[in-house]
């Protein structure tokens, strides 16, 4: 199978400018990066579904090398589909954000920045532990019933 070098490269760019774009503060600019990845995507599985061939409609005396495989096909709709409702949702939080205040910037958090630089040292999680004991060591230490030596108990 012989890819297409050119849907490679649009699929390379796509994907560093999509990704550069989610970076950014601006809701926009996060929306635009959100549909490049989409299409980078649709790309990707385009290529990955191989080489072109008759329909996948049965035909006598065709052998089932000729067909089209129809999952990425099914695949990249679906892709169309998550990614439609994706930029819906977000287009919602852009225009809400703009009818609020008037920006499309998101600003950093007064919590976010306090919560940042607190220590990360958790006094729960990052204390020594001490060795696992028991106070039930020994014969005793079997369950009632099955002993190993000797036999069922009484």
């Amino acid at each position: 199978m012989s890819t297409n070098i050119t849907l490679l490269i649009v699929m390379g760019v796509l994907f560093a400018v999509g990704i550069y774009l989610l970076l950014e503060r601006s809701l926009t600019r996060v929306l635009l990066g959100i549909v490049l990845l989409g299409n980078g995507v649709n790309l990707l599985i385009l290529t990955a579904g191989g080489r072109r061939g008759q329909a996948p409609l049965y035909q006598d005396g065709l052998a089932a090398a000729a067909y089209t495989d129809p999952l990425p096909q099914a695949l990249i709709l679906t892709a169309i589909v998550i990614t439609f409702a994706v930029t819906a949702f977000m287009l919602g939080i852009i225009y809400r954000s703009w009818v609020i205040s008037r920006a499309d910037v998101v600003a950093d958090d007064d919590e976010d920045l306090r919560v940042s630089q607190q220590s990360t040292f958790d006094f729960e999680e990052d204390s020594p532990v001490p060795e696992d004991t028991t106070e039930f060591e020994g014969e005793d230490s079997e369950p009632a019933g099955n002993h190993p030596e000797k036999g069922p108990r009484a």
